[in-house]
């Protein structure tokens, strides 16, 4: 189907933080498949995981207890803190699950109607339910009806959030995240996701977030609300679990922990032997490799190129991020930025229209994260004197 506006090129390889196209030119990767690509191409122990893994089992049924499910669960709570993990294919299959388990809990509270509370400007993903938490209007157009039960307010403003705990006692949750990706790499404060973890306590509401983006070492940290001190009762996560093989997680915590039981929830294909395998080894290489720092004193690297490369420039309006997710906010729409990259040899997006959007491998390095500098700084400046 005609859903994708593709650029035209086509990948056959990759190696590192690099890939070559059908032509044999090579690409710097600073989107890393839209954070997936946790540690980047042929990745040679991840790849001799994953062969290893198709040569005994792909895939068997969650009719069955999956001895790689339950490893790659205990990493998950180890590293989290947390006490349940739901396996699922993709992110916003994962936040499929949170809604649902937001909704049993109000249920099991003599809630009838249950809401949770979402923000402008989110992106939950594209099924009809995470679509509706979903706060952009372009991405809904033509969908209604959309799902009810959601209540939204403006983005990191807890006075907002107080207002509708004052005034709707049908809602049950919060759910937020920590960065918003597609919203154009916009960073919660520190200090509201601990007031409004302390007011979840307070109303008795589940805190969900959407690390789908932004976990699994992104950030610096292996989750962004790391950085915060505070636990949620619910995370998703998906993307850069796996490296490029599909796979998603909804872990809870808590009072969340629990909820669901045998027929409440299932899937398919989530948590099979293969998917779980690539879960699991790169947690593993990610821990090994310390790439956790990395990932944080690169992206400082980054941050530090373009704000003493742009300094002064007219029409830069903001550069922020945290490790290695990074926007970089212009004073116009600028789309027209990811061609001109690719012509020079470097995969980048454009997110919210007017924000250069940078999410590289957590194995580049600082020489190549130079050549990503030397590549864009002058691009942008040129774009914004054009």
């Amino acid at each position: 189907m005609n859903t994708y506006a593709r650029l035209p090129v086509a990948f056959v390889r990759g190696e590192g933080a690099w890939l070559w196209d059908t032509e044999g030119k090579r690409y710097l990767d600073g989107l890393a498949g839209i954070a997936v690509n946790t540690l980047g191409h042929a990745h040679p122990r991840f790849t001799a995981a994953l062969n290893e893994q198709i040569g005994k089992l792909i895939h068997c049924s969650n009719v069955y207890q999956v001895n790689e499910q339950e490893l790659l669960a205990d990493k998950l709570c180890s590293l989290t803190n947390m006490q349940e993990v739901f396996f699922c294919n993709s992110g916003c299959e994962a936040n499929e699950a949170a809604i649902k388990l937001a909704r049993m809990y109000g249920h099991q509270q003599g809630i009838e109607a249950p809401a949770i509370i979402v923000m402008e400007k989110a992106f939950h993903g594209r099924t009809l339910a995470t679509l509706s938490a979903t706060g952009n209007r372009k991405v809904q157009a033509g969908f209604e009806p959309l799902v009810s039960g959601f209540v939204r307010v403006p983005y990191d403003d807890m006075e907002a959030i107080r207002h509708v705990a004052q005034h709707n006692s049908n809602v049950v949750a919060v759910l937020v995240e920590p960065i918003q990706g597609e919203g154009g790499i916009r960073t919660l404060d520190i200090h509201y996701l601990q007031q409004l973890r302390q007011l979840c306590n307070e109303h008795n509401w589940l805190l969900m977030l959407d690390e789908v983006q932004c976990g699994i070492g992104r950030t610096g940290k292996w989750f962004a609300y790391q950085h915060t001190g505070i636990l949620p009762d619910v995370m998703t996560l998906a993307k850069g679990l796996g490296s490029g093989v599909p796979i998603g997680a909804c872990i809870t915590a808590g009072k969340a922990a629990g909820i669901f039981q045998p027929g409440n929830h299932g899937s398919t294909f989530g948590g099979n032997p293969l998917a779980c395998t690539a879960g699991l080894t790169t947690l593993n290489i990610l821990e090994q490799n310390k790439l956790l720092a990395h990932a944080e004193s690169l992206g400082k690297f980054i941050q530090q190129g373009f704000t003493t490369a742009l300094q002064g420039v007219n029409g830069l309006k903001e550069i922020r991020g945290q490790g290695l997710m990074i926007g970089i906010e212009l004073d116009r729409p600028c789309g027209d930025l990811v061609k001109l990259a690719l012509a020079k040899g470097l995969l980048i997006s454009v997110t919210a229209d007017s924000v250069i959007r940078l999410l590289p491998p957590l194995v580049m390095s600082q020489d190549e994260a130079q050549q990503l500098l030397d590549i864009l700084c002058p691009l942008i400046k040129e774009f914004l004197q054009s």
